[in-house]
C-alpha cells in the first residue's frame, strides 16, 4: 500500500519570488493590527478589566434570554453589562464594571452581585448561580502588567536562544516572524472585540511555541544546505530549503486543525476565544515562517559563506606547504 503524500517529493514552488509583495502585504496588516488596538481596544474580561461575573444556568429554559436581560441590566445603572452565552445554550455569563466607590470594598461589590441576582432572579426564577467572581481594578492591572511581561520575555528569550544556536540574523528574524504572528492576533480580537483574558495569553504562548518550532525546522534545513551548497545563490537555496520541509509543515498543520476545527465548531463557548485564537495562529505561523522568517535573511545579510568557517593562519600555511593555494 503506497503512503499518501500530501506533498510530492519533487515539489518546487518558488516561494521568495514573490518575498517583497507578501512582506508589504504583512507589514500593512501589522499596522492596520496595531491601529485597531489603539483606536477599537481590546475587549478585556473580568480577568483584565476588574468588576463583577457572575454566570448562571436557566434550568426550565432550553435558551438564555441574553436580548432581554441586556435590556433589563442596563435599567440598574451599573453600565453597559457584558451579557454572553457561556458553556450551553441555556448557561450566560453577566459582567459588569465595579463603580469606583465599590473598588476594593467587597461588601459593595456583594451588594452589586445580589442585586443583580434579584433582577435576574425576579424575572426567571429557575435561574441558578454556578459562580460569582469579583476582580479588582489593581488585580487586573497587575494581570495585564504580568501578561504583557510574560509575552516579551517569552521572544525575546526565543530569539536569544536562536541568536546562539544559529546567528543573530536568524535570531533577528525570528523574532520578526513571532511579532507578526501575535500582532495578527491581537488584531482578529480587535477587530470582532473577542473577550480577552487571561487563556487568550495562553493561546498566545501557544501560538508563539508552535510558530517557532516551524521557523527552528526551517532554519535547521536554511543552515545545512548552506554548508552543502555553497555556490548557490541564497533566494534560490531558501526556496529549496522551505520546499524541503513543506511535508513536514503541512502534516503538522494539518494535523492540529483536525482537532482544532471541530472543538471551534462544535466544543463549549468559554473556550471559543482560545481556540479560535490557536486556529488563526496555526495559518500565520505557518505562513511567517515561510513569508516573514526565511525572507528575512537576504535583507540581514546572510550569504552562501556565513557558515563557512574562517582559515587560521596555521590552516592557511599548511594549504601553502601542500600546494593547495
Amino acid at each position: 500500500m503506497k503512503l499518501l503524500k500530501l506533498v510530492p517529493e519533487n515539489t518546487n514552488i518558488k516561494f521568495l519570488k514573490w518575498r517583497v509583495p507578501f512582506y508589504v502585504v504583512s507589514l500593512l496588516l501589522i499596522a492596520a493590527s496595531w491601529g485597531l488596538v489603539m483606536t477599537k481596544g481590546l475587549n478585556y474580561g473580568v480577568d483584565f478589566a476588574g468588576g463583577q461575573e457572575i454566570t448562571g444556568t436557566f434550568v426550565e429554559e432550553t435558551e438564555a434570554p441574553v436580548g432581554e436581560l441586556r435590556d433589563t441590566l442596563s435599567t440598574l445603572g451599573l453600565g453597559e453589562p457584558v451579557i454572553q452565552r457561556f458553556g450551553e445554550a441555556n448557561q450566560v455569563s453577566i459582567r459588569v464594571r465595579l463603580p469606583e466607590e465599590a473598588e476594593g470594598d467587597p461588601a459593595a461589590a456583594n451588594a452589586i452581585s445580589e442585586r443583580i441576582i434579584d433582577t435576574v432572579t425576579a424575572a426567571h426564577a429557575d435561574f441558578r448561580v454556578d459562580s460569582n467572581n469579583t476582580v479588582s481594578g489593581k488585580v487586573s492591572g497587575e494581570f495585564r502588567e504580568k501578561s504583557v511581561y510574560a509575552l516579551l520575555f517569552a521572544m525575546l528569550a526565543i530569539a536569544a536562544y536562536i541568536w546562539i544556536r544559529f546567528e543573530w540574523q536568524f535570531g533577528v528574524g525570528a523574532l520578526f516572524a513571532l511579532f507578526h504572528d501575535v500582532s495578527l492576533t491581537l488584531g482578529m480580537f480587535a477587530l470582532f472585540q473577542l473577550e480577552f483574558s487571561l487563556q487568550i495569553i495562553a493561546a498566545i504562548l501557544a501560538i508563539i511555541g508552535y510558530s517557532l518550532n516551524d521557523t527552528i525546522v526551517v532554519y535547521d534545513r536554511i543552515r545545512e544546505n548552506l554548508k552543502k551548497y555553497r555556490k548557490m545563490q541564497v533566494p534560490e537555496l531558501l526556496d529549496l530549503s522551505v520546499n524541503e520541509t513543506l511535508a513536514r509543515t503541512v502534516m503538522t498543520s494539518l494535523t492540529l486543525l483536525v482537532a482544532l476545527i471541530p472543538l471551534l465548531f462544535f466544543g463549549p463557548a468559554s473556550l471559543f476565544g482560545m481556540v479560535a485564537a490557536i486556529v488563526l495562529g496555526v495559518f500565520i505561523g505557518t505562513y511567517s515562517s515561510v513569508y516573514m522568517a526565511a525572507p528575512i535573511l537576504i535583507w540581514l545579510g546572510v550569504t552562501s559563506d556565513s557558515f563557512v568557517p574562517e582559515e587560521s593562519v596555521a590552516e592557511r600555511q599548511e594549504k601553502k606547504a601542500r600546494g593547495e593555494v
